[in-house]
């Protein structure tokens, strides 16, 4: 099975996240088939997300399945983009 979820980066207490689509035998920090956007959950700019909906419809359509705080931010990300 294939997820959407989140791969962690960053240093010690300031994680940033990068939305990746990967197998989810894989471990949170393997390899990735490619990446949909990134998440920085401090705030540090003035975005706290992006996702390319195109390509996440992509692999939603494939049935990816999308962990819930992916989810979440899909969903913000189309009621910002429309």
């Amino acid at each position: 099975m294939v997820k959407i979820r989140l791969k962690r980066l960053g240093a010690k207490h300031s994680p940033y996240y990068r939305i990746v689509v990967m197998p989810s035998e894989r471990r949170r920090d393997g390899r990735e088939i490619e990446q949909l956007g990134w998440y920085d959950p401090a705030g540090k700019s003035k975005e706290q997300y992006k996702i390319d909906l195109v390509r996440a419809d992509y692999w939603l359509s494939k049935g990816a399945q999308p962990t819930e705080i992916v989810r979440g931010l899909i969903k913000k990300e189309r009621v910002k983009s429309a």
